[in-house]
């Protein structure tokens, strides 16, 4: 005999059905007004049979209609933690101070805070940049690099804070456009992504970072592989400044990805050189190379085809032996990039599954300073200009990527945040509520290019301006001087150390060294990498 008590979950439907009765009788005999609670509760009712009809979800079959509040809850999660319960340092994965000093700044707004910091200075983890009795003004914050080695025909004069990779398609037009129009109005770089060069990059008119991913996005065959012809006419835009290839990038390195058909609009498809109707592939590694040394033979043609422009690639570290078999190859081939681009785990514009996005690739500080010493060890890390990408937002973020080694930083997220993005966390699901990440052309609408490009202007120059106060408090001429030791880290509540007891700038040349006693983590992995193959020795 079923219990009566257990009976209950059933007791909001009855009670609705009744009610649905109710006022029926009631507009019988009263008023025909009543018709319309009685269409509400009927209606309610025709839910609460299905319910208990349907199989897919245990949770209604035993509590029709009320059920539906568990999965309205749930669809509201991530908008109740932001707005009523996360606390201004709680990072998911952006902390409410993080985002709150970026739209301050892309709004021209005070960034200032009174009473104090609110973090916890003596907590494991904190860090800070240790300053000078005698700070140093600095005038102009337009502070820049020059990338491009001696073989290199057409050197570019970057910002050392610039967009990093999102695609068209990912990003909506608009936003594509606000992103472009405002790294032009303040003198910085984009990256397209390996979404290729989209109609909103060109009319938006801003310098250009062109992504060669493994799908050869802008520059492929039919069959996906890289048409050198095709390459050859995106390169050959004024706008495109720097050519770097994707072999991974942070939010799920090691992993492909793939643009469902029914997300193909024919300007995605104009942009990308994909067919119409066609699910758009892009593999997890490249056609064009196997090998090392078959690499940097790449690198070099594209050097090449592109007239002698920049180029370099973007990864995140994962088998370290294996960029040290990139590095050997640069030695024995003479082809060495221009640039690298080191991605963390932390970056993560796209949607990932969820393993890969937790549990996959290097955060970008290891992955930065190993590539840093690599070729230092190597004896080239002054024929290469480092880029650093992974929740990279303030000047504080700034100044310790260029510390650990970074030439300069990239950002994606941060730009976002300039643009509007509210964090909503919906980016893979065509729902972006601010018009960012989405291709619904309505959605987008709300995104007004002209003031959200001033926005991005804003944010570059107002974000250089406080990196250039950091840099004048340390007793710097310019950013560019940082290093570890002008940073300091807390172990514990009791111990501190500096930067370079963690993150050390490793000798010139020890790699090559046969005496050398330094880095023998870094010797004996160098010993099993091999300029012929990624995989590893017997």
């Amino acid at each position: 005999m079923p219990d009566l008590g257990s009976m209950t979950r059933f007791a909001p439907m009855a009670a609705i059905a009744a009610l649905a009765l109710a006022c029926l009788i009631a507009a019988l005999a009263w008023t025909g007004w009543m018709l319309l609670p009685f269409v509400a509760f009927a209606s309610l009712t025709a839910l609460g049979i299905h319910d208990l009809r349907q199989p897919s979800h245990s949770i209604l079959r035993n509590y029709p209609v009320l059920g539906h509040m568990r999965f309205l809850f749930e669809g509201i999660r991530p908008e109740i933690r932001q707005y009523l319960i996360e606390s201004d340092q709680d990072e998911e994965p952006f902390s409410r101070d993080a985002r709150s000093l970026v739209y301050q700044r892309a709004k021209g707004m005070e960034d200032k805070r009174p009473f104090g910091t609110r973090m916890r200075v003596y907590d494991a983890g904190y860090s800070w940049v240790t300053h000078s009795v005698q700070p140093v003004h600095i005038a102009d914050t337009d502070f820049r690099i020059t990338i491009g080695g001696d073989k290199c025909a057409k050197p570019y004069s970057a910002s050392i804070y610039n967009i990093s990779a999102m695609s068209f398609g990912a990003l909506s037009a608009n936003a594509i456009q606000a992103l472009n129009t405002g790294a032009r109005m303040g003198g910085f770089a984009h990256d397209t992504g390996e979404g290729g060069i989209s109609k909103y990059h060109r009319d938006g008119g801003g310098d250009l970072i062109y992504e060669v991913g493994s799908g050869y996005f802008g520059c492929r065959n039919e069959d996906g592989t890289f048409n050198a012809d095709n390459f050859t006419e995106q390169a050959a835009r004024d706008q495109v400044k720097l050519i770097e290839v994707k072999l991974s990038q942070g939010a799920k390195p090691g992993h492909g990805g793939m643009l469902p058909a029914s997300k193909i609009s024919p300007e995605i498809a104009e942009a990308r050189g994909v067919p119409m109707g066609q699910d758009c592939v892009s593999p997890a590694s490249h056609s064009a190379f196997g090998t090392p040394l078959e690499m940097m033979a790449f690198l070099g043609r594209l050097r090449d085809l592109s007239g002698g422009k920049p180029v370099g690639f973007k990864l995140c570290i994962g088998h370290r032996r294996e960029f040290m078999c990139m590095v050997k190859a640069m030695l024995e081939t003479g082809i060495i990039p221009d640039f690298i681009v080191v991605d963390g785990t932390e970056g993560g514009t796209g949607a990932a599954p969820l393993e890969f996005a937790n549990h996959v690739g290097m955060p970008m500080i290891e992955g930065l300073t190993f590539v840093h010493n690599t070729l230092r060890g190597a004896g080239i890390r002054h024929q290469v200009k480092l880029g650093a990408a992974g929740k990279i937002v303030s000047a504080f973020d700034i100044a310790r990527a260029l510390a650990m080694g970074a030439d300069w930083c990239n950002s994606a997220r941060g730009f976002m945040f300039s643009i509007g993005c509210i964090q909503a966390q919906a980016c893979h699901t065509n729902h972006c509520p601010v018009g960012v990440a989405t291709q619904d052309p309505i959605r987008a609408r709300a995104l007004d290019v002209g003031s959200k490009s001033q926005r991005v202007e804003r944010f570059h120059r107002n974000t250089l301006k406080a990196l250039g106060e950091m840099a004048g408090a340390a007793g710097l001429s310019d950013p560019s001087g940082f290093l570890p030791r002008h940073l300091m880290l807390r172990r514990s509540d009791s111990e501190m150390v500096t930067g370079d007891q963690i993150y050390p700038y490793l000798p010139e040349g020890f790699l090559l060294a046969k005496t050398s006693k330094v880095g023998e983590d870094f010797r004996s992995r160098w010993a099993r990498a091999d300029a012929t193959s990624f995989a590893p020795r017997d």
